[in-house]
């Protein structure tokens, strides 16, 4: 018994290494195919095994991204909120299931009858899309009108969240940055706080996240890194449009690290931040796959075994972001990115590929 334990320890210590380097050099060929910039944080049941950054934070000074490098990390933002609205559930200041209005004083819109909490949350209001009719080519031509000028959060509520029903609440999922807003409102209104006051005060300080916060214009965020995205007309990257990072808001106007989005992740999954039926509740995959504020694939094959996974992707431009968690495995995969030439989704998928293999 005194032999074979350590030889045991011997083979498993063995096997991690033989996979840690299958996966570092799966990352390395693709990140040079690929000409991918930011970084990449793997945690396998509470144990990091990969942490690595690449390229340039800014490409102009030949700045390199380092591990504390700060990204903005666009919807990865919708997760936090969604847990700042399940908190409030919890204490039993929000009803799911009723209508917006019910908590937006001062703020009724007609929408607001009939489209629940619940509907904001898993993207399901049937509001106008206050993104429609955005694509590159007429973006190029006109600019973004909802992010080129400054909005208070009222004036992004009046704007872009007070429209009539497009269709009945419900009965089709569509991916509205205007039903995140509304619950940004919601989470003023009840709390009496800013929305940046309750993300601090309620998740960044508790966790620790001392490298995470809003995006402001006026603000200058020391380490957070230039993005930039791929023009396909000119086959290149060029430098993101002029936009105010601040009228994303509660939908994806937050920066972050690694290493913050990793404290984020734990706690999430671990427990910590919400009761485990309110989880449940949160990681249900409803229409199109999504849960609150997260997507939720069931039954997702990797290497021949059905896993769940919980994944919260962000992208606005050249950031790129992506949350990607085993649920089964408790195992994570964070990237973050300041470059627009990688899909994040096939990036992330190839990776749990690689670190599911034994």
């Amino acid at each position: 018994m005194k032999i074979i334990i350590p030889l045991v320890f011997v083979f498993l210590f063995n096997q991690t290494i033989a996979q840690s380097s299958q996966v570092s050099l799966f990352i390395e060929s693709f990140v040079k195919e690929n000409q991918f910039n930011g970084t990449i944080l793997i945690e396998q049941k509470d144990r990091a095994i990969y942490n690595k950054s690449f390229g340039f934070a800014n490409m102009a000074f030949k700045v390199p991204n380092t591990a504390d490098t700060k990204y903005k990390v666009a919807s990865i933002t919708k997760a936090f909120t969604s847990v700042l609205i399940l908190q409030l559930y919890e204490q039993g200041k929000i009803d799911l299931n009723k209508p917006f209005n019910t908590y937006l004083r001062g703020y009724s819109v007609p929408a607001g009858n009939k489209v629940t909490i619940k509907q904001l949350l898993n993207m399901t209001s049937g509001m106008h899309n206050m993104d429609a009719g955005t694509d590159l080519e007429k973006v190029l031509k006109e600019g973004l009108p909802q992010y080129q000028r400054p909005y208070t959060s009222d004036e992004l509520f009046a704007k872009f969240c007070s429209d009539s029903l497009e269709r009945e609440p419900g009965t089709a999922f569509d991916y509205n940055n205007a039903d995140f807003i509304i619950l940004g409102k919601i989470i003023e209104t009840i709390s009496g706080k800013t929305f940046e006051q309750n993300l601090k005060e309620k998740l960044l300080v508790p966790l620790q996240m001392n490298n995470t916060g809003l995006l402001t214009q006026h603000a200058i965020i020391e380490r957070l890194a230039d993005t930039y995205f791929y023009r396909d007309d000119l086959k290149m990257l060029a430098n993101d449009l002029p936009v105010y990072w601040s009228n994303w808001w509660a939908a994806g106007s937050m920066y972050s690290t690694v290493e913050d989005i990793l404290k984020f992740s734990r706690a999430l999954f671990g427990g910590k931040l919400l009761k485990q039926e309110t989880l449940n509740q949160m990681f249900t995959s409803g229409l199109g796959e999504y849960g609150y504020g997260v997507w939720v694939y069931k039954d997702y094959e990797i290497n021949g075994k059905m896993f769940t996974i919980v994944k919260r992707p962000g992208l606005i431009m050249g950031a790129q972001a992506m949350l990607f968690h085993i649920l089964e495995a408790n195992s994570t995969i964070i990237i973050l990115s300041n470059t627009g030439t990688v899909s994040l989704d096939e990036f992330a998928a190839k990776i749990a590929e690689k670190i599911m293999m034994r």
